[in-house]
């Protein structure tokens, strides 16, 4: 079935995704200007935006969890509240020039994201199997919106603190006080669509008495570790050379922060630009051939990596890890639900988002290290291990594949 008869339900969330994960690229970015202000050392100055990806990584199996007792309508209203809750408290975080309350901040939010990271399995539930993939990149396709809006809001916010009746002695952090206002409000407003327009597929009791394997047996599949591992190290590979770059730019091959702020701008649009046709190509091709065409293109972008250090080398470097995440994650988001049961989702949707957000947090919190100890060809390089990883699960898979007609 067409993209465009896609049920409503699709395109309601992936309002919902571009509006909730507005609050991720805001953070990100104010996260490291604001920390380097606020923190008592240094060396403590992307604390916060850590705390963004830890939160993630610890939230994924409770909530999914949460989500197989109450729904995901229940948690997903949780999520906006979290989401809202952050915003304010990293707006008073820095209206009292208060790291540790920063830091907290980033934590809620973090908790917000795995939330939101779940409305693309809720899109997939809500659609026949055929339409597994458009779906997905349809959802997805939200987060296009939301690294513009996120960043923006502190252009809006600076506006908006300023236009507030009284006297405000000015501050450095009043643009970002006033984005985060803003997306507090944002928050509120999911909350009320949530509230008003979404409802659970199915009901929550006939999941919990459903009877599903164990998680051993349904871990026998190769076709599932294709799935988690394209996600995971798809998702590992870009967070690992994405966080690196715009250190490695600026600070030590001298390139300008407006040249920096242009490759990381032009890889975010490249992460997100191909779910207009990656569920097109699922829909033809199968999300194994999707997989491999991912891996193909990280290949190019490490080779790329290497091949110099011009502001091109990097702009088709990111461009191209944008692309091969895309590629990648909605490639095996797409498998996934292939390999278990309905009554299974929640279980096996829980292992996955652990290991993606899991492997995401190991990759972002060790590249800064890495490329500071070791440089860019190093950490480069470093990536192929994540690649081997994909080619190693898809020449397990090759056979299967090739038997069944699925390849």
């Amino acid at each position: 079935m067409a993209a465009h008869r896609l049920p409503g339900v699709i395109w309601l969330l992936m309002v919902l995704q571009a509006l909730s994960m507005s609050i991720a690229p805001l953070f990100f970015f104010a996260g490291g200007i604001a920390g380097n202000a606020l923190a008592p050392r240094p060396a403590l100055a992307t604390l916060p935006v850590a705390m963004v990806i830890l939160g993630t990584a610890l939230s994924v199996v409770p909530l999914t969890r949460l989500m197989h007792t109450f729904g995901r309508r229940a948690v997903f209203l949780g999520g906006a509240a979290l989401a809202t809750a952050g915003a304010l408290l990293a707006a008073t975080a820095l209206m009292q020039a208060h790291f540790g309350l920063f830091c907290l901040a980033g934590l809620l939010t973090g908790a917000s994201v795995a939330v939101t990271a779940q409305y693309r399995f809720a899109a997939i539930e809500a659609v026949a199997p055929e339409q597994v993939g458009p779906a997905t990149s349809r959802v997805l396709l939200g987060g296009l919106l939301s690294a513009y809006l996120g960043p923006e809001l502190v252009v809006w916010g600076e506006w908006a603190v300023n236009a507030l009746p009284g006297d405000r002695a000015a501050s450095e952090h009043n643009a970002f006080i006033g984005g985060f206002l803003l997306m507090a409000l944002i928050g509120l407003l999911v909350l009320l669509i949530l509230a008003l327009a979404y409802r659970n597929r199915g009901t929550v009791a006939q999941d919990n008495h459903a009877e599903g394997r164990p998680l051993r047996e349904i871990f026998r599949q190769r076709q599932l570790w294709l799935a988690v591992i394209a996600a995971a190290m798809g998702y590992a590979m870009m967070s690992f050379v994405m966080t690196a770059t715009p250190l490695h730019m600026h600070s030590v091959d001298g390139h300008n922060l407006l040249d920096t702020k242009w490759v990381i701008q032009s890889h975010i649009v490249a992460m997100f630009a191909p779910s207009f046709f990656s569920g097109w190509l699922i829909a033809r091709l199968g999300p194994t051939r999707v997989i491999v065409a991912g891996t193909l293109i990280y290949l190019a972008c490490i080779g790329v990596a290497l091949s110099g250090r011009e502001l091109l080398h990097y702009w088709w470097a990111l461009v191209l890890l944008g692309v091969g995440w895309n590629f990648l994650f909605v490639g095996g988001t797409t498998l996934l639900p292939l390999c278990h049961r309905p009554a299974e989702r929640f279980k096996v949707q829980t292992c996955n988002e652990f290991a993606v957000f899991g492997c995401q947090a190991v990759a972002a919190l060790s590249s800064g290290w890495v490329i500071n100890t070791w440089g860019w060809n190093l950490l480069v390089l470093l990536s192929c291990l994540m690649v081997s990883a994909i080619l190693l699960a898809l020449w397990l898979n090759a056979p299967r594949a090739r038997a069944a007609g699925t390849a």
